[in-house]
């Protein structure tokens, strides 16, 4: 369980609360220091499942709730693209930018910008944010990164990207529907199925499973037939 907090992006508790806490691992641990060491860790919480399903036409997908700025979540998204790539199987990424975070809701707003571009853009960018993710230090850093991105790829970048805020409102509205799911932090990632003949959704916990648990999803899935426009 120690593992867990340490590893992923928790969200940001009170004070009292988190003392709280580190007190109950302790004498947790104190108590039963096998179990404590070697227990998986816990799984998300769901409230709301709306959320945790494929798109239109899929039977599979991987839906991620991510921070730009976590580490963690850099380190889990060469993986998820390469299952996405590997079974023609969607990729639902949401935006979850944690409070202490300074620069990951701007990185957010930043890739809905280019995601109305193209959405393929908008993920490059996100993919290498991720991937550069420790050369930037602020907000200004993450300015620089995008402008040189920007003019990579040919892209005049406004002085403001969002005037209207629009693009905030959505980057907003995903992390209220995370709040709804239960999310406490990043990533969270789960494999979803249509739900006709399978689980429908199985959360990732441990990654290195991440491609048995999709293999085990197409293949309960597999007599499915998929509802609405098919995906490419």
């Amino acid at each position: 369980m120690h593992r867990f907090f340490t590893r992923n992006c928790a969200r940001l508790l009170p004070a009292s609360l988190l003392a709280s806490l580190v007190t109950a691992l302790i004498l947790s641990a104190a108590a039963s220091p096998a179990s404590a060491q070697f227990a998986p860790p816990p799984t998300t919480q769901v409230h709301d499942p709306a959320a945790l399903k494929p798109p239109a036409g899929a039977r599979v997908a991987i839906v991620e709730f991510e921070d730009m700025e976590c580490p963690d979540c850099a380190r889990a998204n060469p993986l998820l693209r390469e299952a996405s790539g590997k079974y023609h199987i969607p990729w639902v990424r949401h935006d979850f930018p944690l409070p202490f975070h300074p620069w990951s809701f701007q990185a957010a707003v930043n890739a809905r910008w280019f995601d109305t571009k193209s959405k393929k853009l908008g993920d490059d960018y996100r993919d290498a944010v991720f991937a550069d993710q420790p050369s930037i230090a602020d907000l200004n850093g993450l300015r620089d990164f995008t402008e040189k991105f920007a003019k990579d790829h040919n892209i005049a970048l406004p002085f403001a990207i969002d005037p209207m805020g629009k693009l905030s409102d959505a980057v907003k509205a995903d992390y209220a529907l995370g709040q709804r799911v239960g999310i406490e932090h990043t990533p969270t990632i789960w494999v979803a199925t249509n739900g006709s003949h399978a689980a429908p959704f199985v959360e990732v916990v441990d990654r290195n499973k991440l491609f048995q648990l999709i293999d085990q999803a197409l293949a309960e899935t597999a007599s499915a037939k998929p509802t609405g426009a098919a995906h490419n």
